[in-house]
C-alpha cells in the first residue's frame, strides 16, 4: 500500500485530530517517505526544498512517540 495521506499513518488519534485540525490531508514526498521509518524508530536522513513539509515530516513521528509520563529529553530538534 503506499501511503498517501495523513490518515493512512498508524497515528493516535490525539495527533490525527490535531493534524485534521490544522487542515491537511496529502502527503508530501518527504513525509509520505519519513514518517513510517521514524515512527519505527529507525533513524532518517531527508533532504528536501523549503515548504515541501519537512517539519511535519520528522515532527509528527517525534510528537507521537512521547511518553507524557516520562520527564526525560525524549526528542533533539
Amino acid at each position: 500500500m503506499q501511503i498517501k495521506c495523513f490518515k493512512d499513518l498508524p497515528l493516535s488519534n490525539e495527533v490525527m485530530n490535531g493534524i485534521e485540525e490544522l487542515g491537511f490531508n496529502d502527503l508530501f514526498p518527504i513525509q509520505a517517505q519519513a514518517i513510517i521509518p521514524l515512527l519505527e524508530g529507525r533513524d532518517v536522513i531527508g533532504q528536501a526544498q523549503t515548504g515541501t513539509g519537512k517539519t511535519a515530516a520528522f515532527g509528527v513521528p517525534l510528537v507521537e512517540r512521547i511518553d507524557f509520563r516520562s520527564r526525560n529529553v525524549q526528542g533533539l530538534v
